[in-house]
């Protein structure tokens, strides 16, 4: 068994640790296989109360998927074979957590990014702290935001869940609970003292949702910083309400401020095939269930791996880190509906 990932069990407390701190606990099919295995086999064991889902290392609970691991199905069929049986575990998984019978602290400190993202947002308790950096970075690399984000982006208010699927931004505490991808903040100097004490706890013994409940609201205090999301949520609500990217640009550019500037900016330099097939991803989101929208994310994710795009900004990002991307598709008419619609079916 892999040791990139390790499970303890001891005072009804079942501990996943993941465990690669020099690649940011970046997911693989061999650390999502076992996972699932044992909380399946967690929330049949009597003895186990609650589960605790945390990163190694001081950096970040998880950064992600490993996209050089996927970078190698470009030219391997076994590698792209590997590659799509990671995304159909990763999604059995994130979805299975939403269904968990049993509370499932997950400890979002540090970097939070992408399939980190999704194996936190159906936990019933998800913890950030005042190091917290969380995104759904996809479209820096030419692929879409997978893990369920066409489900949980949509409960974000108003628009601003196209406006994290679209421009990749990196969002703070603060702003993570502003949209409900966070349970409670406990600052950083005081975490490992609150886990500490959850450690201890003899679980077994234990009203498990009051006292974990408890444990939490002692530990945990509000942000004294504003959610920036919360300040542009107007100007956000009124530019990506458009159902096509070349309109969302277009008011953008028509009242010039900081914010609209940037975002502008931000969006013309990801993947136009990217950006208009995730704008069409969060649309049909919107009145989706969970499981439509995995199922959804599985096909979505399938596609792009056949595409050079894809590679193509991993190449920029990851593996060459020019972040040049030389993108077969480089300007938005070059990416027609008929195409975006192609992407929505196996």
């Amino acid at each position: 068994m892999t040791e990139d990932v390790l499970f303890t069990a001891q005072n009804g407390i079942g501990t996943i640790l993941l465990n690669r701190p020099k690649a940011l606990n970046s997911l693989s099919l061999e650390m999502l296989l076992p996972m699932l295995a044992k909380l399946k086999e967690w929330e049949t064991d009597q003895t186990i109360s609650l589960i605790i889902l945390k990163g190694a290392g001081s950096k970040g609970f998880c950064a992600g998927g490993d996209i050089k691991a996927l970078y190698e199905a470009k030219n391997d069929v076994l590698s792209l074979q590997k590659a799509q049986r990671f995304f159909e575990v990763e999604y059995q998984l994130d979805q299975y957590m939403y269904r968990y019978s049993k509370p499932i602290l997950a400890c979002l400190d540090g970097i939070v990014m992408g399939g980190g993202v999704g194996l936190t947002y159906g936990c019933s308790h998800r913890i950030v702290t005042n190091q917290t950096r969380w995104a759904m970075p996809e479209m820096n690399i030419g692929f879409f935001p997978d893990v369920g984000a066409a489900y949980f982006l949509n409960r974000a208010p108003g628009k601003i869940g196209r406006y994290l699927a679209l421009t990749a931004t990196v969002i703070r505490p603060e702003d993570v609970l502003y949209i409900n991808g966070a349970d409670a903040c406990i600052p950083s100097e005081i975490f490992h003292d609150f886990l500490h004490q959850v450690e201890e706890t003899n679980w077994q013994q234990q009203d498990v949702a009051r006292t974990l409940e408890k444990q939490i609201q002692a530990y945990s205090q509000p942000s004294v910083l504003k959610s920036e999301l919360a300040l542009w949520q107007e100007e956000i609500d009124r530019h990506f309400a458009f159902s096509t990217v070349e309109e969302i640009i277009s008011s953008l550019e028509q009242t010039p401020n900081p914010f609209t500037i940037k975002t502008r900016e931000t969006l013309l330099s990801k993947s136009p095939l990217s950006l208009k097939v995730t704008l069409q991803q969060q649309i049909r989101g919107e009145r989706a269930t969970l499981e439509e929208c995995f199922t959804n994310d599985l096909i979505l994710a399938k596609n792009f791996m056949k595409h050079n795009d894809f590679y193509e900004g991993v190449r920029s990002v990851v593996i060459d880190k020019d972040n040049r991307p030389n993108y077969q598709y480089r300007q938005l008419s070059d990416v027609h509906e008929e195409m975006v619609q192609k992407f929505f079916h196996e």
